[in-house]
């Protein structure tokens, strides 16, 4: 049996990234339209959109056109290390709150670390070389 497996997705794409989010999407969106029974217009609006993201999803597995689908998950990586990086950076400054304040850069909108308790200082920005004066 598992060979059989094996030879159906030989030169196929399989399951990457995306096609497990797209997955866990449609389970979403069924679970939803379960919950979501009192009102029928929007329990067949979640059936719908699950069952659509369900067959992308095969889709995309099954699809032969490999070079295709490595683009559109190297897209969805992209656009996931985008919001992952944000919130954590987010958390990095929640950590670091005590020892260090940060500050944007008036010119280039930078984000600028400096340590707390300095009083008033000059900061430098890395990035553009502006530097402005304020107080820690």
């Amino acid at each position: 049996m598992r060979e059989r497996i094996a030879r159906l997705m030989m030169g196929r794409n399989g399951v990457d990234h995306f096609a497990r989010f797209t997955s866990i999407a449609a389970c979403v969106m069924l679970l939803l339209s379960v919950l979501s029974r009192r009102v029928e217009l929007l329990s067949n609006l979640f059936w719908i959109l699950g069952l659509a993201l369900l067959f992308y999803s095969y889709f995309r597995a099954f699809s032969r056109n490999i070079y295709q689908r490595q683009r559109e998950n190297a897209r969805y990586l992209q656009f996931q290390r985008k919001v992952t990086g944000f919130f954590a950076v987010r958390r990095d400054m929640w950590r670091q709150r005590k020892q260090y304040r940060f500050f944007k850069c008036p010119s280039c909108k930078a984000t600028l670390r400096v340590p707390r308790g300095k009083g008033k200082i000059r900061v430098v920005c890395r990035k553009c070389g502006n530097a402005f004066e304020t107080k820690t």
